[in-house]
C-alpha cells in the first residue's frame, strides 16, 4: 500500500503548477547546471547491481550454488568452490571434475595468490611414445595431431579437484560437505540447459566409441536429454556423497577433514578406478600418477596500465599474454582513436599478435623450463616490441621477441586445426571485498568417463608439444601450458574488477577488449561484454594440430562494413562472422564505491546473481 501511495503522490505532483511543487527555481541551463544524464547503450541483458555480494558463472545453477554459501556466511572462496562443483555437474558438457582450473584469490588486506589446479603429464607420457602411437579412430594420416585431441591418450592427472580443495583449505571457511551440497542435489537431477543439450547433440557421434559415456549421457529413455528435461547423474552423485562421507567420518579439524576428501579422490577409490580404467583401455594415466599429484599455490604475475594493476596466473598459463598486450598498448592514446574504429582495431590486433608470438615461443611450466619472465613483462621490452606495429600494414608472420640465450624450435603450423569444446568461468565477490576468479575446464564431450565415477578424463595433454627444446615440450610430471586465464584488476591496491571467460586461445583477446571497453571507454560491465569483438587467429593454436593462420581475423558483423573494408585494405584477412559469434563469453564483476555491478555475456548464456 505504501508503494502505491508513493507512485500516486509522484504522479499528482506533476499535475501541480511548478510554484506549488517547489520554491526552488528550475535551472535555466538544465544539463550544464545539474549534470546531463550518462549516455547508455541498449543491452540485450539488463544491468545487475547490488551492494553486498555477487556471483557470475555459466548458468543459474552455478551462481545460485555460490550465493547459497554467501547467504550461509561463507566467503568468496567457499562460494567459488561451490559454484565450480555445481558447474562440474550442470556444465559437464564443457567441464568435468577430471579437468583443470587456475584460480586467482584476493582476500581483503592480503596479496593476491594463484592456485594452479592444473594436472601434469603421466609418467609414461614421452616424446617417443607419441611419435610412434597408432592412429585414433577419428584421425587420418594427414590429420594426426602430435597428441590426440580426444580420447584417453590426451589425459593428464585431474587438477581441478585438488586445486579446489587447496583453495578451500587455505582460503575458505567451510567444509567440503557444505560447499558440495548444491552439486550433490544437482547431480540427483537438474533441468537440462540449452547449452548442455545442444553440445551433447553435436558431440553424440564421438561418444559412441565409449560405452560408459553412452550409458552416462544417453540416460533419458535411452537418448540424450532435451532442454528442460531432468538429467540424472547417479554415478557422479554417488561419488560426491562418498567424498562427503569420507570427510564426515574423519576425526580432526576442518583441514584434516578436507585432506581426507582429497585422499579419497587422489589415493583412494576414485584414483584406483581412474587408474585401472585408463590402463585397461590403453591410457597412460596410472594410480601412481594420481597419488603423486598435488596442486600448488603460486605468486601471480602483474603489470600496470594507466594506474590499474592487472593480475594474472603465471607462465604455466597463457595469462601473461594479457599483461604483454597491456604493456604494448600503454603507448597509444586509445580513447582518441575511438572505440572499434579501424585505427583502434588494427593497433589492438597487432599488439595481440606480438604478445601471442611470445606466448607460443617462450611460455611453459617454469618448474621444468627457464622462462625469460622479467624480460617478457618489462615496459622496456614492450617499448621495443611496439616499434614493430606498422599503422599502415597488417603483419603476416609470427614475430616473437629475440631474447639472448633463447633459440627455440616451433611447430610447422601447416595443418588444419581440430574443434575444441572448452571451458567455463566463475567469479565471486563477497561482502568483505574478497575475490575469487576461476576458469574451470577440461573433460568436455565427447568425453571418456572414468569407469563408474561419473568423472570424465581431461584432454589437456594435447596442449603440450613434442618438439625437443621447446619450453612446452612434453615431460613426465610437467604441466601443459594452458589457455585458462582468470583475471583480477586492482585500483589503489584494492579489487576493482574480477573477470574470466571460456574461449580457448581466444580468452585473453576477449578479456582485453572487454577490459579496455571499461577502463578506456567508460562502458558499464554489461555494455562492455556485449560490445562487438574481433578474434585474431594469427598464433599457433594450443590444440589439435597447433596450426598457425597468418593474418586471419574474425569480425562480428555488428562492426560496420566500412571498418571491415578498411582493415582488409591494411592486409588483414578478414572473415565476417555472425553478430554474436565470438567464441568467448565472459562474466565480469566491477567493484565500485559500495556498489557491485555485473556483466554476463549473452553469447554463451552467462549468468550473474547478486544480493
Amino acid at each position: 500500500m505504501k508503494s502505491c501511495f508513493i507512485v500516486t503522490a509522484a504522479l499528482f505532483s506533476f499535475a501541480l503548477p511548478l510554484a506549488a511543487q517547489s520554491e526552488k527555481p528550475v535551472p535555466r541551463n538544465f544539463p550544464e547546471e545539474i549534470g546531463a544524464p550518462q549516455p547508455s547503450i541498449k543491452t540485450m541483458f539488463p544491468a545487475v547491481r547490488t551492494t553486498h555480494e555477487m556471483v557470475g558463472g555459466g548458468n543459474n545453477f552455478v551462481t545460485e550454488a555460490g550465493m547459497r554459501m554467501l547467504r550461509a556466511g561463507g566467503n568468496a572462496v567457499d562460494a567459488g568452490v561451490a559454484a565450480v562443483l555445481a558447474a562440474a555437474v550442470t556444465e559437464e558438457d564443457h567441464f568435468s571434475m577430471g579437468g583443470e582450473m587456475p584460480v586467482l584469490i584476493k582476500l581483503h588486506g592480503k596479496p593476491a595468490v594463484a592456485v594452479s589446479g592444473v594436472g601434469v603429464s603421466p609418467a609414461k607420457a614421452t616424446i617417443e611414445f607419441f611419435k610412434t602411437r597408432p592412429l585414433e579412430p577419428d584421425e587420418t594420416n594427414d590429420r594426426k595431431p602430435p597428441i590426440p585431441a580426444h580420447g584417453i591418450l590426451a589425459t593428464t592427472t585431474p587438477g581441478m579437484f585438488d586445486g579446489a580443495m587447496l583453495a578451500l583449505e587455505k582460503f575458505g571457511t567451510m567444509s567440503f560437505s557444505q560447499v558440495a551440497a548444491p552439486a550433490i542435489e544437482l547431480a540427483d537431477g537438474f533441468p537440462t540447459t540449452e547449452v548442455f543439450a545442444d553440445t551433447l547433440q553435436v558431440s553424440a557421434q564421438g561418444m559412441l566409441r565409449w560405452p560408459l559415456s553412452v550409458k552416462y549421457f544417453f540416460n533419458v529413455n535411452g537418448r540424450l536429454p532435451l532442454r528442460g528435461e531432468i538429467f540424472h547423474q547417479p554415478d557422479l552423485a554417488k561419488t560426491l556423497r562418498a567424498m562427503a562421507e569420507a570427510e564426515q567420518t574423519t576425526i580432526g579439524d576442518r583441514i584434516d577433514q578436507i585432506e581426507a576428501v582429497r585422499d579419497y579422490f587422489y589415493r583412494g577409490p576414485i584414483a584406483k578406478e581412474m587408474g585401472a580404467f585408463s590402463e585397461s583401455h590403453g591410457g597412460l594415466l596410472t594410480y601412481d600418477d594420481m597419488a603423486k599429484f598435488h596442486a600448488e599455490v603460486d605468486t601471480p604475475r602483474s603489470t600496470t596500465f594507466h594506474g590499474y594493476e592487472i593480475v594474472k596466473p603465471g607462465f604455466w598459463s597463457q595469462g601473461p599474454v594479457l599483461l604483454e598486450m597491456f604493456n604494448l598498448l600503454e603507448g597509444y592514446d586509445l580513447k582518441s582513436m575511438k572505440h572499434n574504429s579501424p585505427e583502434y582495431l588494427h593497433v589492438v590486433m597487432e599488439a595481440a599478435k606480438l604478445a601471442f608470438a611470445d606466448r607460443d615461443m617462450y611460455y611453459g611450466d617454469p618448474k621444468f623450463s627457464k622462462i625469460p619472465e622479467e624480460t617478457l613483462l618489462s615496459k622496456e621490452y614492450a617499448a621495443e616490441r611496439r616499434k614493430l606495429i606498422d599503422p599502415t600494414k597488417a603483419s603476416m608472420e609470427s614475430r616473437p621477441g629475440s631474447i639472448p640465450g633463447y633459440h627455440i624450435p616451433m611447430p610447422d603450423g601447416k595443418a588444419a586445426n581440430l574443434d575444441v569444446k572448452d571451458t567455463t568461468c566463475v567469479d565471486v565477490v563477497d561482502r568483505d571485498g574478497n575475490v575469487f576468479s576461476a576458469t574451470p575446464s577440461g573433460g568436455w564431450v565427447p568425453a571418456v568417463m572414468a569407469g563408474n565415477t561419473g568423472i570424465a578424463y581431461g584432454t589437456r595433454l594435447q596442449s603440450i608439444l613434442t618438439i625437443p627444446g621447446h619450453p612446452n615440450v612434453i615431460q613426465p610430471g610437467k604441466r601443459p601450458r594452458v589457455t585458462l586465464s582468470p583475471t583480477i584488476i586492482l585500483k589503489d591496491g584494492k579489487p576493482f574488477i574480477a573477470i574470466s571467460t571460456p574461449g580457448a586461445d581466444n580468452q585473453d583477446q576477449a578479456l582485453l577488449q572487454v577490459i579496455l571497453n571499461m577502463l578506456v571507454f567508460d562502458m558499464s560491465p554489461q555494455e562492455a561484454v556485449e560490445a562487438p569483438r574481433f578474434q585474431t587467429e594469427a598464433f599457433y593454436s594450443s590444440f589439435g594440430m597447433h596450426n598457425y593462420t597468418p593474418g586471419k581475423v574474425n569480425l562480428e558483423s555488428r562492426i560496420p562494413k566500412a571498418t571491415t573494408d578498411k582493415l582488409s585494405s591494411l592486409g588483414h584477412i578478414v572473415t565476417v562472422t555472425g553478430p554474436w559469434s565470438n567464441v568467448s563469453g565472459p562474466v565480469v564483476i566491477k567493484i565500485g564505491d559500495g556498489v557491485l555491478e555485473g556483466g554476463a555475456d549473452p553469447r554463451r548464456n552467462r549468468f550473474i546473481t547478486g544480493d
